[in-house]
Protein backbone atom coordinates (compact mmCIF):
# COMPACT_ATOMS: atom_id res chain seq x y z
CA UNK A 1 0.00 0.00 0.00
CA UNK A 2 1.43 3.11 -1.34
CA UNK A 3 1.63 6.19 1.52
CA UNK A 4 -0.30 9.08 0.96
CA UNK A 5 1.86 11.03 2.82
CA UNK A 6 4.78 10.49 0.20
CA UNK A 7 2.85 12.06 -2.63
CA UNK A 8 1.95 15.37 -0.29
CA UNK A 9 5.16 15.48 0.43
CA UNK A 10 6.70 15.36 -3.17
CA UNK A 11 3.85 17.56 -4.16
CA UNK A 12 4.74 20.90 -1.68
CA UNK A 13 8.63 20.73 -2.25
CA UNK A 14 7.92 20.37 -5.80
CA UNK A 15 7.62 24.12 -6.49
CA UNK A 16 10.36 25.15 -4.58
CA UNK A 17 13.20 23.14 -6.34
CA UNK A 18 11.66 24.28 -9.78
CA UNK A 19 12.45 27.88 -8.29
CA UNK A 20 16.18 26.41 -7.06
CA UNK A 21 16.94 25.03 -10.00
CA UNK A 22 15.25 27.73 -12.07
CA UNK A 23 17.70 30.05 -10.51
CA UNK A 24 20.58 27.88 -10.90
CA UNK A 25 19.70 27.47 -14.73
CA UNK A 26 19.79 31.73 -14.95
CA UNK A 27 22.66 31.86 -12.86
CA UNK A 28 24.83 29.07 -15.24
CA UNK A 29 23.29 31.33 -18.25
CA UNK A 30 24.53 34.70 -17.40
CA UNK A 31 28.40 33.24 -16.35
CA UNK A 32 27.81 31.55 -19.44
CA UNK A 33 27.47 34.90 -20.91
CA UNK A 34 29.94 36.26 -19.44
CA UNK A 35 32.52 34.21 -20.27
CA UNK A 36 31.93 34.50 -23.41
CA UNK A 37 31.84 38.00 -23.39
CA UNK A 38 35.00 38.00 -22.08
CA UNK A 39 36.31 35.67 -25.08
CA UNK A 40 35.05 37.74 -27.40
CA UNK A 41 36.95 41.02 -25.69
CA UNK A 42 40.04 39.24 -25.47
CA UNK A 43 39.75 37.60 -28.93
CA UNK A 44 39.70 41.39 -30.22
CA UNK A 45 42.21 42.61 -28.52
CA UNK A 46 44.87 39.85 -29.73
CA UNK A 47 43.24 40.43 -33.28
CA UNK A 48 44.29 44.26 -32.64
CA UNK A 49 47.69 43.62 -31.65
CA UNK A 50 47.90 41.30 -34.35
CA UNK A 51 50.84 42.84 -37.29
CA UNK A 52 50.25 41.05 -40.42
CA UNK A 53 53.88 41.22 -42.95
CA UNK A 54 53.24 39.46 -46.41
CA UNK A 55 56.03 38.94 -49.66
CA UNK A 56 55.76 36.70 -52.18
CA UNK A 57 59.04 34.91 -51.32
CA UNK A 58 58.87 30.96 -51.51
CA UNK A 59 60.35 29.07 -48.71
CA UNK A 60 63.97 29.10 -48.09
CA UNK A 61 64.12 32.51 -50.14
CA UNK A 62 66.09 35.45 -48.89
CA UNK A 63 62.38 37.21 -48.20
CA UNK A 64 61.62 34.17 -46.19
CA UNK A 65 64.43 33.63 -43.45
CA UNK A 66 64.88 38.00 -43.41
CA UNK A 67 61.17 38.15 -42.48
CA UNK A 68 61.08 34.85 -40.25
CA UNK A 69 63.94 36.63 -38.27
CA UNK A 70 62.17 39.62 -38.03
CA UNK A 71 59.36 38.63 -36.72
CA UNK A 72 61.32 36.19 -34.05
CA UNK A 73 63.60 39.16 -33.32
CA UNK A 74 60.54 42.00 -33.03
CA UNK A 75 57.90 39.46 -31.11
CA UNK A 76 60.70 38.67 -28.52
CA UNK A 77 61.05 42.41 -27.78
CA UNK A 78 56.94 43.01 -28.24
CA UNK A 79 56.93 40.75 -25.45
CA UNK A 80 53.55 39.68 -25.95
CA UNK A 81 52.26 43.38 -26.14
CA UNK A 82 51.72 42.21 -29.89
CA UNK A 83 52.44 39.81 -32.54
CA UNK A 84 54.04 39.72 -36.03
CA UNK A 85 52.86 37.17 -38.35
CA UNK A 86 54.46 36.70 -41.51
CA UNK A 87 52.59 35.38 -44.66
CA UNK A 88 54.93 34.47 -47.81
CA UNK A 89 54.46 33.01 -50.67
CA UNK A 90 51.95 35.52 -52.39
CA UNK A 91 49.53 34.22 -49.58
CA UNK A 92 48.61 38.20 -49.37
CA UNK A 93 48.79 38.74 -53.26
CA UNK A 94 51.08 39.95 -55.32
CA UNK A 95 53.15 42.77 -54.86
CA UNK A 96 51.35 45.07 -56.65
CA UNK A 97 48.05 43.63 -54.49
CA UNK A 98 49.89 44.04 -51.21
CA UNK A 99 50.78 47.25 -51.82
CA UNK A 100 46.93 48.37 -52.45
CA UNK A 101 45.76 46.36 -48.73
CA UNK A 102 48.51 48.56 -47.20
CA UNK A 103 46.61 51.39 -48.33
CA UNK A 104 43.07 50.29 -47.72
CA UNK A 105 44.35 49.17 -44.09
CA UNK A 106 43.77 45.32 -44.54
CA UNK A 107 47.79 44.80 -44.36
CA UNK A 108 49.93 45.98 -41.84
CA UNK A 109 53.34 45.86 -43.21
CA UNK A 110 54.90 44.42 -47.02
CA UNK A 111 58.18 43.61 -48.46
CA UNK A 112 57.82 45.03 -52.27
CA UNK A 113 61.20 45.85 -54.34
CA UNK A 114 61.12 46.62 -57.99
CA UNK A 115 57.46 47.19 -57.65
CA UNK A 116 58.06 50.46 -55.55
CA UNK A 117 58.46 52.04 -59.10
CA UNK A 118 54.27 52.60 -59.29
CA UNK A 119 54.94 54.00 -56.14
CA UNK A 120 57.22 56.93 -57.29
CA UNK A 121 59.18 56.75 -60.55
CA UNK A 122 62.48 57.89 -58.64
CA UNK A 123 62.42 54.16 -57.23
CA UNK A 124 63.25 53.38 -61.32
CA UNK A 125 66.80 54.61 -59.91
CA UNK A 126 67.42 50.97 -58.92
CA UNK A 127 66.50 49.56 -62.41
CA UNK A 128 69.43 51.22 -63.68
CA UNK A 129 72.06 48.40 -64.90
CA UNK A 130 74.86 47.71 -63.43
CA UNK A 131 74.38 51.01 -60.83
CA UNK A 132 75.38 48.93 -57.43
CA UNK A 133 78.68 47.49 -57.51
CA UNK A 134 78.45 45.80 -54.71
CA UNK A 135 76.48 44.79 -51.03
CA UNK A 136 78.50 47.58 -49.11
CA UNK A 137 77.95 50.32 -51.95
CA UNK A 138 74.16 49.52 -51.66
CA UNK A 139 74.06 50.19 -47.68
CA UNK A 140 75.94 53.90 -48.79
CA UNK A 141 72.96 54.00 -51.46
CA UNK A 142 70.34 52.85 -48.61
CA UNK A 143 71.84 55.68 -45.91
CA UNK A 144 72.64 58.48 -48.64
CA UNK A 145 69.46 58.39 -50.69
CA UNK A 146 66.83 55.79 -49.84
CA UNK A 147 66.62 57.26 -46.16
CA UNK A 148 66.76 61.27 -46.98
CA UNK A 149 65.53 61.35 -50.34
CA UNK A 150 63.43 58.43 -51.64
CA UNK A 151 61.30 57.69 -47.99
CA UNK A 152 59.98 60.92 -47.80
CA UNK A 153 58.68 60.73 -51.68
CA UNK A 154 56.47 57.38 -50.87
CA UNK A 155 55.52 58.83 -47.74
CA UNK A 156 53.70 61.42 -50.09
CA UNK A 157 52.39 58.46 -51.69
CA UNK A 158 50.45 56.88 -48.68
CA UNK A 159 53.79 54.60 -47.53
CA UNK A 160 56.61 54.66 -44.47
CA UNK A 161 59.37 52.71 -45.44
CA UNK A 162 60.57 51.59 -41.86
CA UNK A 163 63.87 49.69 -43.35
CA UNK A 164 65.83 48.60 -46.35
CA UNK A 165 66.39 45.50 -46.55
CA UNK A 166 67.73 43.18 -50.19
CA UNK A 167 66.43 41.54 -53.16
CA UNK A 168 69.71 41.05 -54.79
CA UNK A 169 71.53 41.00 -57.64
CA UNK A 170 69.53 39.88 -60.52
CA UNK A 171 70.49 36.83 -63.04
CA UNK A 172 68.78 35.68 -65.80
CA UNK A 173 67.69 32.02 -66.63
CA UNK A 174 66.50 30.53 -69.90
CA UNK A 175 65.62 27.67 -71.88
CA UNK A 176 66.84 27.74 -75.15
CA UNK A 177 70.70 29.21 -75.00
CA UNK A 178 73.12 30.37 -72.58
CA UNK A 179 73.04 34.61 -72.63
CA UNK A 180 76.76 35.76 -72.73
CA UNK A 181 76.00 39.24 -74.17
CA UNK A 182 72.54 41.08 -75.25
CA UNK A 183 72.16 39.58 -78.71
CA UNK A 184 71.84 36.42 -76.76
CA UNK A 185 68.54 37.51 -75.60
CA UNK A 186 67.13 38.42 -79.35
CA UNK A 187 63.63 36.53 -79.37
CA UNK A 188 63.74 35.33 -76.02
CA UNK A 189 60.23 35.50 -74.26
CA UNK A 190 61.15 36.95 -70.82
CA UNK A 191 59.13 37.49 -67.35
CA UNK A 192 60.15 40.37 -65.84
CA UNK A 193 58.46 42.18 -62.53
CA UNK A 194 56.10 44.65 -62.84
CA UNK A 195 57.81 48.17 -63.60
CA UNK A 196 58.09 50.03 -66.65
CA UNK A 197 61.89 50.38 -66.74
CA UNK A 198 62.78 46.69 -66.51
CA UNK A 199 60.79 46.24 -69.58
CA UNK A 200 62.90 49.19 -71.41
CA UNK A 201 66.24 47.41 -69.97
CA UNK A 202 65.33 44.37 -71.91
CA UNK A 203 63.90 45.77 -75.23
CA UNK A 204 67.13 47.86 -75.46
CA UNK A 205 68.66 44.28 -75.28
CA UNK A 206 66.55 43.23 -77.58
CA UNK A 207 64.49 40.26 -75.64
CA UNK A 208 60.84 40.27 -75.54
CA UNK A 209 60.12 41.22 -72.10
CA UNK A 210 56.59 40.98 -70.10
CA UNK A 211 55.75 41.93 -67.07
CA UNK A 212 54.08 39.25 -64.41
CA UNK A 213 53.43 38.55 -61.22
CA UNK A 214 55.92 36.12 -59.06
CA UNK A 215 53.55 33.39 -58.20
CA UNK A 216 52.82 32.66 -62.25
CA UNK A 217 56.08 32.67 -63.73
CA UNK A 218 56.83 28.45 -63.08
CA UNK A 219 53.73 27.54 -64.64
CA UNK A 220 54.68 30.12 -67.31
CA UNK A 221 58.45 28.57 -67.60
CA UNK A 222 56.79 25.40 -67.28
CA UNK A 223 54.60 25.72 -70.31
CA UNK A 224 56.10 27.49 -72.52
CA UNK A 225 54.58 30.96 -72.10
CA UNK A 226 57.88 32.45 -70.65
CA UNK A 227 61.28 31.25 -72.15
CA UNK A 228 63.38 32.72 -69.27
CA UNK A 229 63.02 34.92 -66.35
CA UNK A 230 65.33 36.87 -63.87
CA UNK A 231 66.00 37.07 -60.12
CA UNK A 232 68.41 37.17 -58.14
CA UNK A 233 69.46 33.34 -57.48
CA UNK A 234 67.79 33.50 -53.48
CA UNK A 235 64.59 33.86 -55.63
CA UNK A 236 65.09 31.33 -58.52
CA UNK A 237 66.19 28.23 -56.50
CA UNK A 238 63.14 28.61 -53.53
CA UNK A 239 60.49 28.71 -56.35
CA UNK A 240 62.71 25.49 -58.33
CA UNK A 241 62.55 27.45 -61.64
CA UNK A 242 66.00 24.96 -62.10
CA UNK A 243 63.22 22.16 -62.42
CA UNK A 244 62.01 23.64 -66.10
CA UNK A 245 65.15 26.09 -66.82
CA UNK A 246 68.28 24.98 -68.62
CA UNK A 247 70.68 27.97 -68.49
CA UNK A 248 71.76 30.17 -65.82
CA UNK A 249 73.41 33.29 -67.03
CA UNK A 250 75.67 35.38 -64.50
CA UNK A 251 74.61 38.35 -65.86
CA UNK A 252 74.12 40.50 -62.46
CA UNK A 253 72.32 42.82 -64.44
CA UNK A 254 70.33 44.96 -61.40
CA UNK A 255 70.69 45.02 -57.61
CA UNK A 256 67.01 45.39 -56.47
CA UNK A 257 66.54 46.42 -52.67
CA UNK A 258 63.45 45.20 -50.86
CA UNK A 259 61.59 47.98 -48.75
CA UNK A 260 59.86 46.66 -45.14
CA UNK A 261 56.75 49.10 -46.04
CA UNK A 262 53.54 50.35 -43.72
CA UNK A 263 50.29 51.76 -44.54
CA UNK A 264 47.47 53.24 -43.73
CA UNK A 265 47.42 51.17 -40.62
CA UNK A 266 51.08 51.87 -39.31
CA UNK A 267 49.77 54.95 -37.14
CA UNK A 268 47.15 53.04 -35.62
CA UNK A 269 49.47 50.58 -33.77
CA UNK A 270 50.67 52.06 -30.21
CA UNK A 271 53.85 54.29 -29.82
CA UNK A 272 56.00 51.50 -27.98
CA UNK A 273 54.76 48.58 -30.65
CA UNK A 274 55.76 50.88 -33.18
CA UNK A 275 59.01 51.88 -31.84
CA UNK A 276 60.14 48.05 -31.45
CA UNK A 277 58.88 47.38 -35.26
CA UNK A 278 61.27 50.09 -36.57
CA UNK A 279 63.91 49.04 -34.32
CA UNK A 280 63.90 45.59 -34.86
CA UNK A 281 63.71 46.06 -38.43
CA UNK A 282 66.66 48.49 -38.55
CA UNK A 283 68.66 46.01 -36.80
CA UNK A 284 68.52 43.57 -39.66
CA UNK A 285 69.50 46.07 -42.47
CA UNK A 286 73.07 44.61 -42.35
CA UNK A 287 71.64 41.46 -41.34
CA UNK A 288 69.31 40.57 -44.42
CA UNK A 289 73.19 41.76 -46.38
CA UNK A 290 74.83 39.00 -44.76
CA UNK A 291 71.82 36.49 -45.47
CA UNK A 292 72.09 37.30 -48.99
CA UNK A 293 75.89 37.11 -49.45
CA UNK A 294 75.65 33.54 -47.96
CA UNK A 295 72.91 32.36 -50.18
CA UNK A 296 74.49 33.94 -53.44
CA UNK A 297 77.37 31.34 -52.58
CA UNK A 298 75.24 28.35 -51.02
CA UNK A 299 72.74 28.54 -53.93
CA UNK A 300 75.39 28.80 -57.09
CA UNK A 301 76.55 25.34 -56.39
CA UNK A 302 73.07 23.90 -55.19
CA UNK A 303 71.93 25.24 -58.92
CA UNK A 304 74.84 23.57 -61.02
CA UNK A 305 74.43 20.37 -58.36
CA UNK A 306 70.60 20.51 -59.95
CA UNK A 307 72.15 20.61 -63.67
CA UNK A 308 71.71 23.94 -64.62
CA UNK A 309 74.41 25.30 -66.86
CA UNK A 310 76.15 27.86 -66.22
CA UNK A 311 78.10 30.78 -67.86
CA UNK A 312 79.56 34.42 -67.10
CA UNK A 313 77.57 37.12 -69.08
CA UNK A 314 80.44 39.85 -70.80
CA UNK A 315 79.00 42.83 -68.46
CA UNK A 316 80.80 45.41 -70.40
CA UNK A 317 78.69 44.40 -73.33
CA UNK A 318 75.64 45.03 -71.25
CA UNK A 319 76.75 48.22 -70.12
CA UNK A 320 77.26 49.00 -73.49
CA UNK A 321 73.78 48.28 -74.77
CA UNK A 322 72.36 50.54 -71.02
CA UNK A 323 73.00 53.19 -71.94
CA UNK A 324 69.61 54.19 -73.75
CA UNK A 325 68.10 53.12 -70.23
CA UNK A 326 69.99 55.60 -68.47
CA UNK A 327 69.34 58.86 -70.87
CA UNK A 328 65.98 58.33 -70.78
CA UNK A 329 65.28 57.97 -66.86
CA UNK A 330 67.56 60.98 -66.72
CA UNK A 331 65.15 62.98 -69.29
CA UNK A 332 62.11 61.94 -68.40
CA UNK A 333 62.09 61.76 -64.17
CA UNK A 334 62.75 64.73 -62.32
CA UNK A 335 65.92 64.76 -60.49
CA UNK A 336 66.62 61.75 -62.06
CA UNK A 337 70.54 62.71 -63.66
CA UNK A 338 71.23 63.91 -59.98
CA UNK A 339 70.02 60.51 -58.29
CA UNK A 340 72.44 58.43 -61.11
CA UNK A 341 75.05 61.04 -60.20
CA UNK A 342 75.01 60.85 -56.54
CA UNK A 343 74.52 57.06 -56.70
CA UNK A 344 77.58 56.18 -59.04
CA UNK A 345 80.01 58.53 -56.51
CA UNK A 346 78.68 56.59 -53.35
CA UNK A 347 80.53 53.53 -55.37
CA UNK A 348 83.96 54.91 -55.76
CA UNK A 349 86.06 53.32 -52.95
CA UNK A 350 83.58 50.63 -51.88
Amino acid sequence: MIDPGWDTASRSEKPAARKALGGSVVKLFRTTLFVAALALVANTAIAQVEVKLGHVGEPGSLFDQTTAEFAQRANTKLAGKAKVVVFGSSQLGSDDEMLKKLKLGTLDLALPSTVMTTVAPEFGLFEMPYLVKDRAHAAKIRDAIIKPVLAPIAAKAGYTIIATWENGFRQITNSKRPIKEPADLKGIKLRVPKGVWRVKMFQAYDATPSPMAFSEVFVALQTGVMDGQENPLAQIYPARFQEVQKYLSLTGHVYTPACLIAGRRWKGLPEDVRKALEETAVEMEPRALEIAAKLDDDLLGKLKAAGMQVNEADKKAFIDASKPVYDEFSKDVSGGRELIDKALALGNGS
